[in-house]
């Protein structure tokens, strides 16, 4: 299997899982307790919220430590809505948001009051601060009728009627297609209309540099199993004014400075702290080779289809239609026009690629991320997401884009059979289709060979941690 997943979930880093084991076999005190075999362990705790915050730009006491960010956005929004005057119950969510974020901005709504309103993004993916803007300040409905709700969501209303906005929450990094936001203007603006600014870094954390003080991000959400991590474990990072304004989800002994009850997953947390640990070494050396690796995929798939089969879902190299630099490096979102999506995952059963976010759960819908975008909903069913990882070879790179390629003409060619437009027979002497394995055939060369300069020689990863 070769595995281009990675923005859906990470292997555990083998490197990870031996500073884990020792607190599931000699270190298994909890770290609450007062005697030293307890404290032993709160010390391997406190370690690893210290290592989290420093990949995160932030202190170690504004780590609170969760079960993933699902849980942590629960509870910043929830949190914050909870202890939030009346005339201040707006949330403004980022259309391309996690349906983590989307769920629990509505169902914070529903418990506490107030609305959710849609801040639109660009077409590559980017935030529209404008519209931001606009929802942010909105005008009188004496003087602007129904531009006083500019996304239409609830109708006019009178000012003191959760006419403020409590909370802005707009993502660093998207998990569909790798478009990045950021978070510096995003901040100002929402600090400027008395809001808390909300930032998913789940995608980007421990990929790109994250600072969550410098960038003036009030709460931001992570989870340890999309940086080679243990699954059940992340964080909320808020400052100490923050986390006052917060109102905890789960009660009991009071954990986690009162945020959040329940005895630590101190295995988890220990292993979420080997993680950002390791990140912080590699991540710029793993940038430089994961984006080769997307451009080589991207490179090799032109050769085989051509240009006119793929589009770029996300930011694109001005004047071309090749991937943009302003995104995840390890991530490649494309449509191949003609294909359906779905029909071409039945056909790669030994590559691992998705067709949107692994928690979207909506079955043959399109992409909510892609639609966003203003991608039809045909465009979107024919897209697929690849996203690299620590342990991806220069060769599975080759292999997955020969497989691809096979599964997308023999999808493209069933289509053409059922709507009649059967191709004519193959001349004699064209070559066949790309094998299932391995680099591309020698007889396909010329202009199906990646542009020369395009696809640099790329470092061997490590192909295990010592």
């Amino acid at each position: 299997m070769i595995y281009l997943d990675h923005n859906a979930t990470t292997p555990v880093d083998p490197e990870v899982l031996n500073a884990m084991l020792p607190l599931l076999r000699e270190h298994f005190a909890n770290p609450a307790s007062p005697h030293p075999a307890g404290q032993a362990v709160a010390r391997l705790v406190d370690r690893a919220r210290r290592d989290v915050a420093i990949l995160a730009g932030a202190r170690p006491r504004d780590v609170v430590f969760t079960s993933g960010a699902t849980e942590a956005a629960n509870l910043a929004i929830t949190g914050v809505l909870a202890t939030a005057p009346p005339n201040r119950r707006r949330v403004l969510v980022g259309a391309t948001e996690h349906p983590a974020v989307r769920a629990a901005a509505q169902a914070a709504v529903e418990l506490h009051g107030g609305r959710v309103q849609t801040v639109r993004v660009h077409p590559d993916g980017a935030i529209d601060l404008s519209h931001l803007r606009a929802l942010l300040h909105p005008m009188p409905p004496s003087t602007a009728g129904s531009a006083a709700d500019p996304e239409g969501s609830g109708g006019p209303r009178g000012r003191g009627e959760a006419d403020e906005v409590a909370l802005v929450a707009v993502m660093a990094a998207n998990n569909e297609t790798g478009s990045l936001n950021d978070p510096r203007p995003v901040a100002a603006l929402a600090h400027e209309a008395g809001a808390l600014f909300l930032c998913d870094v789940t995608q980007a954390f421990g990929r790109i540099p994250v600072s969550v003080t410098e960038m003036g991000i009030d709460l931001a959400v992570a989870s340890a199993h999309k940086m080679y991590g243990p699954k059940g474990t992340g964080a909320l990072i808020a400052g100490r004014s923050v986390r006052a304004r917060l109102a905890p989800l789960i009660h009991g002994g009071g954990q986690e400075r009162g945020l959040r009850a329940g005895t630590l997953n101190t295995p988890g947390i220990v292993g979420f702290g080997a993680a950002a640990r390791i990140a912080a070494a590699m991540m710029d050396d793993e940038a430089i080779r994961q984006r080769a690796q997307t451009d080589l995929l991207f490179d090799l798939l032109v050769g085989w289809l051509g240009a006119e089969a793929l589009e770029v879902n996300g930011p694109v190299e001005d004047g071309s239609a090749r991937p943009g630099l302003v995104r995840l490096p390890n991530t490649l979102n494309l449509r191949f026009v003609g294909a359906d999506a779905d029909a071409v995952q039945s056909c790669l059963p030994d590559v691992a690629v998705s067709a949107g976010s692994a928690c979207h759960g909506g079955g043959s819908e399109p992409s909510p991320v892609l639609l966003a975008m203003g991608r039809s909903a045909a465009a979107a069913r024919e897209s697929l997401r690849f996203s690299v990882g620590r342990f991806t070879t220069v060769d599975q790179i080759h292999a997955a884009a020969a497989t691809v390629a096979r599964a997308v003409l023999r999808v493209q060619s069933l289509r053409a059979v059922g709507s009649g437009e059967v191709p004519p027979p193959a001349e004699p002497g064209e070559p066949e289709l790309p094998a299932a394995s391995g680099r591309p055939a020698a007889g396909w060369t010329g202009e199906v060979s990646p542009t020369p300069g395009r696809t640099p020689e790329l470092p061997v990863p490590r192909s295990a941690l010592p």
